[in-house]
């Protein structure tokens, strides 16, 4: 079974089942507005690791993240032409990464009494032979 594009004036007009030669046309001017979009997320993104907002920068890093990846789903790959079984079949998978990621936030917290603040102690102790003047390992106890 070969498929093969067809033009309407090799056929004189729509054949059916014949497959177009491109889906879609995308403007020139919304693929520049969407890489330039790309570009000033990834400006966003370097900056916010140069500005201290605590522990909101990676939230800031993955909200800008999900923003680009979107974008470059939506035009990049055609997603938003496409059928809206793909368009539910993204969703879908943005919203088990979203799952997956809070799970692994709940959990940090059951490891946190084995967490030192500095150094391993075998890795200190290394250190100090090696090294005499590298920071010593602080037990950082536990504070609900």
């Amino acid at each position: 079974m070969s498929h093969t594009a067809t033009t309407s004036h090799e056929t004189g007009g729509k054949t059916p089942g014949a497959h177009p030669i491109v889906g879609h046309l995308v403007p020139t001017w919304l693929l520049v507005f969407v890489g330039t979009s790309l570009l000033m997320l990834t400006v966003i993104t370097v900056a916010v690791r140069y500005i201290d907002i605590g522990e909101f920068n990676i939230v800031v890093a993955l909200g800008v993240a999900l923003v680009k990846a979107t974008l470059v789903c939506l035009f990049f790959m055609h997603l938003r032409w496409d059928r809206s079984f793909n368009t539910l079949v993204f969703v879908v998978s943005v919203v088990l990464v979203l799952l997956m990621m809070a799970f692994l936030i709940m959990d940090t917290n059951q490891y946190h009494d084995t967490q030192f603040d500095g150094n391993a102690p075998n890795a200190e102790s290394t250190l100090q032979a090696n090294a005499p003047g590298a920071p010593v390992a602080r037990f950082k106890p536990y504070s609900p």
